[in-house]
């Protein structure tokens, strides 16, 4: 039997703002969106066989204590073909590419979103 992840559920200040994001960071597309636990909503954005569950809840707001890194979620790590085209969509959003390593087997960066979740970015592909 082959195991795989199907999808990450992660806390957002804006679902709907987060998957933009995401679509035009990654080409993804809006799976799914609608109630949620807690009175909460969530939007699934992702490809035909995972995706990213986001979700907000019934909080006003939330506070940069809700989004620490570590806590527990370290970062979310994409694969993607073209690393460079990655991190020039990367840096069209506003966000800041970070941590930049070439290693066996591959290249990789990590950037923050607007709610400080981090995402590891990497290729496998040799440019």
């Amino acid at each position: 039997m082959t195991l795989r992840i199907e999808h990450v559920n992660v806390t957002v200040r804006d679902p709907e703002a987060t998957a933009a994001l995401m679509t035009r960071l990654f080409g993804w597309s809006v799976r799914w969106c609608g109630p949620a636990r807690d009175s909460g909503r969530s939007v699934h954005v992702g490809a035909g066989d995972h995706y990213l569950a986001l979700y907000t809840g019934d909080k006003a707001s939330y506070g940069p204590e809700d989004f620490a890194k570590g806590r527990p979620l370290n970062h979310i790590g994409i694969e993607v073909e073209d690393l460079d085209a990655a991190e020039a969509r990367v840096v069209a959003e506003g966000l800041v590419p970070i941590n930049h390593a070439d290693y066996e087997p591959g290249r990789r960066f990590y950037f923050l979103d607007p709610d400080g979740i981090e995402y590891e970015v990497v290729s496998y592909r040799q440019a």
